[in-house]
């Protein structure tokens, strides 16, 4: 039995160290921790929209704010509805097609549904 410590977030013993990035990882949960995390520590890197719902790929979305599109005069209008989002590799941003042109947009100004 390996010496490796549980899980902080699963609470599965299925942990084991990656030297790569100095941590522990759970292939369970997908939690990367040290040792000495405590459980106010950990950080959920689930995407979330502005109200707390989590995002999968192909959800659709509704903006809740305006927003400029940078290096355009393009305005995305409050209310705009985006089909079939993908997540990346940030929680905060997601990649979308609106009117054939692709975009990242920010997590906090989405809505699901």
């Amino acid at each position: 039995m390996s010496q490796d410590p549980k899980c902080p977030k699963c609470g599965k013993e299925n942990t084991y160290f990656d030297s790569s990035i100095e941590m522990y990882v759970c292939p369970d949960c997908s939690l990367e921790f040290k040792t000495n995390v405590s459980d106010e520590e950990i950080v959920d890197l689930t995407p979330r929209d502005s109200n707390g719902s989590e995002l999968m790929d192909g959800d659709s979305v509704t903006l809740i704010k305006d927003l400029k599109v940078r290096g355009s005069s393009q305005v995305l209008k409050r209310g705009t509805k985006v089909k079939s989002i993908r997540l990346t590799d940030d929680p905060e941003e997601v990649d979308c097609k609106i009117e054939g042109t692709a975009m990242v947009l920010k997590t906090c100004y989405l809505k699901k549904g």
